[in-house]
């Protein structure tokens, strides 16, 4: 009998893989070709710093101490994190998005076994994103001196099993708690949230006025080296499985999957009601509200402006993905404004000056494609009296004005107890959210709404364009922030240049368009 026979649980496994490998590579083989090359690049540098890695680490032994085991357990904990969000999200998708579970239950294969197969799927996916991240960087070490190493996999293949299963049950139990169409909303919010958690909770204290912040490894050794830290036999676990001792690996591998069954199993009934409920939702949902009619704002440009903040508003999965970077931007916009306030100075200024001029480009680059190139109706627009260029400018605009309303007020703090700073900042920030503005005004994808959760839609010479610029006027803004203006011109012309290759007229936009 064949493994991957059809209907099985391989089969349909291998099915949600290839539908992972798709999303992840995009629809057209050139969108799949500029993955795969990206993934290339990317893992042939983590490899290098791997080897430099593996050498560096090929004769030290890992003390099962407080310490070592304190690290362990943050390091499960922020993957666990991560983790979460990702299962939240895929779960609220598994609902929303996918759209295939009417079809599939009503199908020869049982319907638990459909919905064990998504739960296992789910899981799959997010232990392959960590995988091919830690892969390239322990791989050398393991192969150099650490084969005991090898069990860091397992762990994490039982963070993957745990993180699904509470995912799965948080879903659901929003689910009953406040329904199928504020469910979608709010587990999206809080994947984004606990996608960030660590971040937040590692700089709370900054975030709350204490000046000397430790971070959180100083803080962990402070109280190993003053034997305050106390850890129960369970918490040295997670360290003896990442060193491979079978024991400890073999219960953290039947808690992930004990969990992970009984969750999937358990939810099974449960989750194909809740799908269907959902398809109802959705439809009722798609019918207009009955209301007051709104008279449209005066001129082209304010009512392109108005209707494309209304949609990035009303667009839940939208403001998931871009809660996620502002969670990011907006703590250390503020956290750059307590270092002016309590006269730190040098490097602390202007690191955190760089990171939200790079941040702000990130964010205005997201909000751009879906108001420039996820267009749901282009064909009205071009069909229009109105002026393309008016258009394009009304999008850009509903792109950059969230990004200045984010910052307004960090930024305004700023100001008072750190002119100098603030100003550059503000420049910075300005001219890395235009500039990835622009980057989407000439490099337009069309694609869809719904496609900007995987950004398989927009162009990745774009985004990777966005990133080289908005990195160039960070280090900008970083040396003119530090006192070095002069040298702040060298990436700053790089910028100018690299954006006067990137531009194109409003013609070979219109080509590029009418050939998409």
């Amino acid at each position: 009998m064949s493994l991957l026979r059809p209907g099985g649980v391989a089969w349909l496994l291998a099915h949600e893989m290839r539908l992972s490998f798709r999303a992840l590579t995009g629809k057209r083989a050139m969108g799949g070709v500029g993955a795969m090359i990206g993934l290339a690049v990317l893992a042939l540098v983590m490899l290098s710093g791997g080897v430099i890695i593996g050498l560096a680490l090929r004769k030290l032994d890992v003390p099962v101490i407080p310490l070592s085991a304190a690290i362990a357990l943050a390091c499960c904990a922020t993957a666990f994190t991560l983790m979460l969000s990702q299962t939240m999200a895929a779960a609220s998708e598994a609902l929303y998005e996918r759209g295939d579970l009417d079809l599939l239950f009503s199908s020869p294969i049982a319907p638990r076994t459909v919905l064990f197969v998504r739960a296992m799927g789910v899981a799959t996916g997010v232990l392959t994103v960590f995988l091919i991240f830690v892969t390239p960087l322990l791989g050398p070490a393991i192969i150099l001196g650490h084969p005991e190493w090898l069990g860091l996999f397992g762990v994490l293949a039982a963070l993957a099993l745990l993180a699904t299963a509470t995912g799965l049950t948080l879903a659901m139990f929003l689910f009953r708690l406040i329904g199928p169409r504020r469910t979608r909303t709010v587990a999206q919010v809080l994947a984004a949230l606990t996608g960030a958690a660590f971040f937040l909770v590692s700089q709370i204290r900054t975030l709350m006025g204490e000046r000397a912040s430790e971070s959180l490894f100083q803080s962990l050794a402070r109280e190993a080296a003053e034997g305050r830290m106390k850890i129960p036999p369970v918490g040295y676990w997670p360290l003896k499985a990442m060193l491979g001792e079978p024991l400890p690996l073999l219960a953290m591998l039947a808690i992930g999957a004990g969990a992970f069954a009984l969750a999937a199993l358990s939810l099974g009934k449960r989750f194909a009601d809740a799908a269907a409920v959902t398809q109802g939702a959705e439809a009722s949902a798609a019918r207009p509200a009955k209301g007051r009619d709104r008279a449209f704002a005066g001129g082209v440009f304010a009512a392109t402006l108005a209707k494309e903040l209304r949609l990035i508003l009303r667009d839940a999965s939208l403001l998931s993905q871009v809660l996620l970077r502002v969670l990011y931007l907006v703590p250390t916009a503020v956290i750059l404004s307590r270092n002016a306030g309590h006269g730190d100075g040098g490097a602390a200024l202007a690191g955190g000056a760089g990171v939200v001029v790079f941040l702000a480009g990130q964010v205005a680059g997201s909000l751009a494609w879906i108001t420039l190139s996820a267009e749901e109706s282009p064909d009205l627009l071009a069909v229009s009296p109105a002026a393309t260029r008016s258009l394009r400018r009304a999008k850009l605009a509903a792109a950059l004005l969230p990004v200045a309303l984010l910052l307004v007020v960090p930024l305004g703090l700023l100001l008072w107890l750190a002119p100098v700073t603030a100003l550059w900042t503000t420049l910075g920030a300005g001219l890395s959210a235009w500039a990835c503005g622009l980057i989407n005004v000439w490099h337009q994808k069309p694609g869809k709404r719904a496609d900007f959760k995987r950004r398989r839609g927009a162009s990745w010479f774009a985004t990777l364009a966005e990133v080289v610029v908005s990195a160039l006027l960070a280090v900008t803004t970083g040396l003119a922030v530090a006192g070095f203006a002069p040298w702040a011109a060298i990436p700053l012309a790089c910028a100018g240049l690299a954006m006067l290759a990137l531009r194109r007229s409003d013609e070979q936009i219109a080509k590029v368009l009418r050939m998409a």
